[in-house]
């Protein structure tokens, strides 16, 4: 079969044939199929403006998430396109797909919580950046975690980190796996002695308030090279090496250097006007003279809505043009693209100990819960990598381009009585729904 013959949905999309289309998603097609660009369908009805073909393809659940040989997916390039109303279709589609897969793991992740003794563990954040100014003002977070039954209670000290932001405080996060999905999360606020149940939907402000985000920011596609990691042992001594052996609180550790560590980000602005531009290096400029954006709870004034972009010029691209260009080759289809890509080799060394009692099994079934928030979903990613034999009690982890997190696992203890009210809302809280906007 001649290769442009192997992506009916492709070349659908490419002609703008919305009946064809049509009839071959009813068909036996794979909506979620990328072709030599790693492009799906859907990249492309975003890409070339095809706004029916869009919504076709989301009606049938194509896949949002998924990246092209570039890094970029559909999401992306509707943000580049810069038509709102395919972004805000995108975006709600994304977030729906998400719950349906949590939805889909919930009863592997509830059966493995139960399967696991109820333990006790603290973990510890230092955050730091290889900017020195930037590296002065990170916070630090120290999180303790405790399993009883289906059920995980993270207390920690450091509500949010995300995009230079944070706020100090005293939460804590309660998973209750015998609640229903939509009641299963509660947030709490130990200082002001508030609760907020987290919701699975967020509500149509909010949504639009994300596409503005969006569309008012750089597009960002960073990424940690596994291909060409490897650990090599680390050495001790000045004259005689031998391997290095350490205590890691009460864990003795292998410690390993992680060689071709490397952080590869892509930034895309094409889509951004001069005055957005200005005021996002402002922005950078306050923080970096060491201004921090701690939030502080004042309300915001109503936003303006962005309106569309005018659309990129017509592409006068063929269907056999693009499929016969080598991968990741072909010409640009939609906005002219402003790309400025940047590597970053990360110097990161892992203590491994096998007397730690968690596996690394056990270790993602606790970090499914708690990823979702966080900076967590970093250390969930790092230790799905095929690591050295042994648990990795410590280590450093890319959080941000400029910012990177040593995770040290200082205590662990197997419990045999877990005390039923720590988790559940003490009787002296009062609910407040809009304690914690962003969750």
């Amino acid at each position: 079969m001649a290769e442009d013959q192997q992506y009916p949905l492709h070349e659908c999309v490419f002609s703008g044939d919305l009946r064809k289309l049509s009839a071959l998603l009813r068909s036996d097609n794979d909506i979620a199929k990328k072709d030599k660009h790693g492009n799906t369908a859907l990249h492309l009805a975003v890409m070339l403006g095809k706004k029916e073909c869009v919504h076709l393809l989301l009606a049938h659940n194509a896949p949002v998430k998924v990246k092209n040989l570039a890094g970029w997916s559909p999401l992306s390039e509707a943000i580049s396109y810069g038509d709102r109303q395919t972004i805000l279709s995108l975006l709600r589609k994304f977030k729906q797909q998400l719950r349906d897969t949590m939805g889909e793991r919930r009863p592997n992740l509830l059966a493995g919580l139960n399967k696991m003794q109820d333990f006790y563990m603290e973990l510890k954040w230092d955050f730091h950046s290889w900017l020195p100014l930037v590296s002065r003002l990170l916070p630090s977070d120290l999180c303790r975690i405790q399993k009883h039954g289906s059920s995980i209670r993270f207390d920690s000290t450091l509500v949010d980190f995300n995009d230079m932001k944070w706020e100090r405080g005293d939460i804590t996060f309660l998973f209750n796996g015998t609640a229903p999905p939509n009641e299963s999360l509660i947030i709490m606020d130990n200082v002001a002695r508030v609760y907020q149940r987290i919701r699975h939907e967020e509500t149509e402000c909010e949504i639009e308030d994300e596409v503005d985000n969006l569309m008012s920011n750089d597009i960002m596609s960073a990424q940690m090279s596994t291909k060409s990691i490897t650990f090599t042992r680390a050495q001790s001594g000045w004259i005689f090496k031998e391997d290095k052996h350490e205590m890691v609180g009460p864990f003795n550790s292998d410690y390993y250097i992680v060689n071709g560590m490397v952080l590869e980000s892509r930034k895309r602005r094409e889509h951004l006007s001069e005055e957005d531009l200005q005021k996002n290096k402002a922005l950078i400029e306050t923080f970096t003279r060491g201004h921090s954006q701690a939030t502080n709870g004042s309300p915001e004034q109503t936003p303006v809505r962005r309106e569309s972009l005018p659309p990129p010029p017509p592409c006068n691209i063929s269907w056999e043009e693009y499929i016969n260009c080598e991968p990741g080759k072909y010409a640009n289809l939609g906005r002219p693209m402003v790309l400025k890509e940047s590597a970053r080799a990360y110097k990161a060394t892992v203590a491994m100990s096998s007397d730690f009692p968690l596996s690394v099994e056990m270790l993602l079934s606790v970090l499914e819960v708690i990823a979702p928030f966080k900076h967590s979903t970093k250390l969930k990613k790092f230790v799905q990598m095929k690591l050295p034999p042994g648990f990795p009690v410590k280590l450093d982890i890319p959080i941000l381009p400029t910012v990177s997190a040593k995770v040290t696992f200082q205590q662990f203890r197997f419990l045999d009585d877990v005390p039923e009210h720590l988790f559940e809302i003490p009787t002296d809280y009062r609910e407040d729904p809009d304690r914690f906007p962003d969750l």
